[in-house]
């Protein structure tokens, strides 16, 4: 990025951090912008931002970031379209464009460009000084209006008075940060403070220095004692996040913080004293992850003082709208549009009928994708990504009852006299039209698209996903629909891999795991690493 654009001018202020907003295809993904320079956006490796879009030439066009905001076309293949001024004061969906030709054109934040297919818009970024919230502190006005989320945050508060280590399961992104920010704002220690570490995001040879610290010369590099996060949470909580993604060398470790309450510093010989809460998250079946051997039991029952179970956004509709509403305001926030646009009615219900696999995660990705599209007055089902309006079936009402502390069981049997899918077979996927009973399973025999790479073909799909109302499953029906389980999540791993083209880091995106977790996954159900298709 080349730095040095002095100015003041009001249209395209840069005095707040901007961010790009690219929408591609169903995606929607934010690069940050420097204070003032010249960004080159492109398809090639080299661009200060990439676009992976074919649609978008490998050197397409340029961001002045000012003020002004200037975006300069280098000669693309597809075009660089901004919108005509005239146009701009109207209201109506449809838009006039016109296309720069080695040319640049001032645009403002919140007004979009094209890149060819890709649509482009300048935001402010949140997280500033003055919009920083406090970490330890829940979102002030949190959703709860199913009853199921009503009974947890009840049964949340309760816990929260006491000293005892908590463990948050369920989906990812269903929400398990901000309970863990409520439970320590409720506590005893909410004036200490709250301390968060994602298991997952760093590799095992960070973990040890960033949980425990060092000492002084501990190792080469260590020119002065550093604490580690355990005593910065000293008096306050400790949230580990995807507790589940932790080395089981270092779990041992861990177990002997939670017993003796002291820690113990890399190259240290005097143990430190602890006074702090622990909060553990994961996405991941812990019973199951023991019995095979990947996390310790003494660790998940010095952990699992009190489970709290988060539901699925699918089983929590009533609140898909409002939570839909207060994203959809934040983004255009963030977009500087003056004021949001509601959500009709026709999009309201293709929210409540998608199945959400991705949780509240995915609503809040997909409600700024449509903020950055949405052109009138209203977000339509256009707005949306297609995959929600392609053969979106409601949620199943009436989720069945399920013991306190464990993850939401697999769907339920069929009905007695009905075929079981084969063994490892993949259940469709959440809103996918079923085939009839006795149907031949798809042909995986077809090429792989054109540039891509080329995955082993996800199982077939089975018979037909059971009622809502058949019986729970004992015994070795329980055994054959976790490999079943196992099978539609393979069938889900593959399919980002194909989408993404390869890239791992991007099929975990789509996915909403960490790229660990999804490199685990992908040795877990021995599938050959992808190649990355080549710009």
């Amino acid at each position: 990025m080349d730095e040095g654009f002095p100015g003041s001018d009001v249209r395209g202020s840069c005095a707040t951090t901007l961010r790009l907003a690219i929408v591609a295809g169903s995606t929607i993904t934010f690069a940050p912008l420097p204070p003032h320079g010249r960004v080159v956006l492109g398809r090639d490796e080299g661009c200060d931002v990439r676009i992976d879009d074919r649609s978008v030439s490998r050197r397409h066009a340029a961001l002045h970031v000012g003020p002004p905001l200037r975006i300069e076309d280098l000669g693309s293949a597809n075009g660089t379209f901004v919108g005509e001024p005239q146009a701009r004061a109207l209201t109506a969906r449809t838009h006039r464009l016109r296309r720069l030709s080695r040319e640049s054109a001032e645009v403002g934040v919140g007004e979009r460009f094209n890149l060819g297919a890709t649509t482009v818009v300048v935001g402010r970024a949140p997280g500033g000084a003055a919009e920083e919230p406090d970490r330890g502190k829940p979102p002030a006005d949190i959703v709860l209006l199913a009853p199921a989320m009503l009974a947890l945050y009840e049964q949340a508060a309760r816990a929260a008075r006491s000293p005892i280590s908590v463990l948050i399961l369920g989906e990812t992104g269903v929400g398990k940060e901000v309970l863990a920010r409520t439970l320590h704002a409720r506590s005893p220690r909410s004036s200490g403070p709250y301390v968060e570490l994602n298991c997952a995001a760093l590799p095992p040879s960070l973990l040890e220095g960033e949980l425990f610290g060092h000492e002084k010369s501990a190792f080469t590099g260590a020119s002065h004692a550093r604490p580690g996060l355990l005593e910065a949470a000293h008096g306050g909580t400790l949230f580990l996040d995807e507790i589940g993604e932790l080395p089981l060398a270092f779990q041992a470790k861990l177990l002997r913080v939670l017993e003796d309450r002291k820690v113990l510093r890399i190259g240290g010989r005097t143990p430190r004293r602890l006074d702090l809460r622990f909060v553990a998250a994961t996405n991941r079946d812990l019973e199951a992850e023991i019995a095979r051997g990947a996390f310790r039991q003494d660790l998940y029952f010095r952990l699992n003082g009190i489970s709290l179970v988060v539901p699925p956004l699918r089983e929590r509709v009533a609140e898909i709208g409002p939570l839909a509403g207060r994203f959809l305001e934040e983004a255009c926030l963030q977009l500087d549009q003056r004021g949001a646009p509601r959500i009709s009615p026709e999009a309201l219900a293709a929210l409540e009928a998608y199945a959400w696999p991705g949780n509240v995660r995915e609503l809040r990705n997909v409600i700024e994708r449509a903020a950055v599209l949405c052109a009138g007055e209203s977000v339509l089902p256009a707005d949306l990504p297609p995959h929600l309006m392609n053969g979106a079936t409601p949620p199943s009402s009436g989720a069945a009852s399920r013991p306190s502390g464990t993850i939401p069981p697999p769907p339920p049997l069929p009905p007695s006299g009905a075929a079981l899918p084969p063994s490892g077979a993949a259940l469709p996927p959440s809103g996918a039209a079923l085939p009839p009973a006795g149907a031949a399973p798809p042909s995986s025999g077809d090429a792989p698209p054109s540039g891509r790479a080329a995955l082993p073909p996800p199982p077939p799909s089975g018979t037909g996903l059971p009622p809502a109302d058949a019986p729970p499953p004992s015994g070795d029906a329980l055994a054959r629909l976790r490999l079943e389980m196992k099978a539609a999540d393979r069938q889900r791993v593959v399919e980002a891999l194909e989408r993404s083209a390869g890239n791992q880091t991007r099929a975990a995106k789509l996915l909403g795991v960490s790229l660990r977790t999804l490199i685990n996954r992908i040795d877990e159900y021995g599938i050959p690493r992808p190649r990355k298709r080549s710009p």
